[in-house]
Formats: C-alpha cells, structure tokens, sequence
C-alpha cells in the first residue's frame, strides 16, 4: 500500500488517530495542507480498521470532525485575512476585482464548490478559502462544509472498510481505487466548467 513510496499502512499505524485527525484538518483548511494525501489515506484507514488495527467508528467521528472544522478554519482564514492582501497594490496575481469576481462566483456556484471540491486534491484546501475571501454566507457555508465532509470522509472510510471485509487483497487495487474516485468526482465540475465556457 504505497504512494510516491510512502507506505499509508505504516504511515497510519504510526501516526494513529490523532495524526489522522491532523492530517485531514490540514488538508481541509491549512493553505499548506494541499500536498498531503487525504484520499488514499482515509480509504487506506477505513481498509485497515476492517483488518482489525483501527476502530471504525472513532475514525469516522474524528476524521468527519477533522474535515468540518478544517474547512471551517480554511473559511475563517480566508474570510479575515484574505481582503488584507488583495488590498496590496495590484500584480500580476493580486487584483482589487478578484475579491468582487469571487464574490460573484462563491454567490453562483458556492455550494457545489464547497462539496465537489472536497474529491480534488488541492482544490478541496483551497476553496474553503476562496469561500472566505469570496465573502460566501457563513451558514451556507457550513451546511455544505457539513455535507462535503460527510460524503468525503465518512464515504472513503466506509468504502475502504467495506471492500477490506469484502474483497480479498483489496490492499493491491487502494492506488487505482483512489484514482479512479478522484477521476469520477472531477466529472462534474470539469463538465459544469465545460457548459459555461460554451
């Protein structure tokens, strides 16, 4: 159960509950969560509480926990300190009309961002901070946070769980299971993309 050589099954046994728990919040919400595999190790996790190493149960309290207030603290981040710096001189990256054009966009189309990008990786770090700097109401915000975190890592945990109790040496197919979910989850927004650009 490796990826880019680094063995989830180890890593997770090491770490435990409580380095699931911070891995999944700094995923959701830290702006330097985005290179950490979130995907791979939720389902390797669910995976190996099927085996007998982890309580799934707890897992699923903790990692649904971790990815609400992770996105929540993304919001919070993005919402105080994002204005400070589009407030910059304008660059090449920073613009005074990007805050209004997210604005705009978190307004349109907020909700299903808040819940698709949970399945893409980088993304699901940053829109939660767009969400803030957009300006996106809070308490739709957290529906849709609640509703994203619970499909993303309740729903990763158990498909890792029930295929570990169901598929004999599903530990060799975790690499191109979590492919294939990132693919099948990046459909809907990259066709949605598609039809506004058309």
């Amino acid at each position: 159960m490796e990826l880019f050589n680094i063995d989830l099954a180890a890593l997770i046994k090491a770490i435990g509950y409580l380095g699931l728990f911070g891995i999944v919040f700094a995923e959701s919400g830290l702006f330097i969560g985005f290179f950490l595999p979130g995907d791979s190790l939720l389902f390797t996790a669910g995976f190996l509480a099927s085996q007998g190493y982890l309580n799934i149960v707890l897992l699923i309290i903790l990692c649904f926990a971790a990815a609400v207030l992770g996105d929540s603290f993304g919001y919070a981040f993005g919402r105080r300190l994002g204005p400070m710096i589009f407030k910059k001189e304008n660059s090449l990256f920073f613009r005074r009309e990007y805050i209004e054009q997210m604005r705009v966009f978190y307004e349109k189309y907020g909700k299903k961002t808040i819940v698709l990008a949970r399945f893409m990786p980088v993304i699901r770090t940053l829109a939660p901070i767009f969400a803030g700097v957009g300006k996106m109401r809070y308490p739709t915000f957290l529906f849709y946070n609640i509703a994203g975190g619970f499909l993303w890592a309740v729903g990763l945990l158990i498909l890792g769980f029930t295929l570990g109790n169901v598929i004999p040496n599903v530990d060799r197919y975790i690499i191109p299971l979590i492919l294939l979910i990132i693919i099948l989850s990046s459909i809907p927004p990259l066709w949605h993309i598609y039809k506004e650009w058309r």
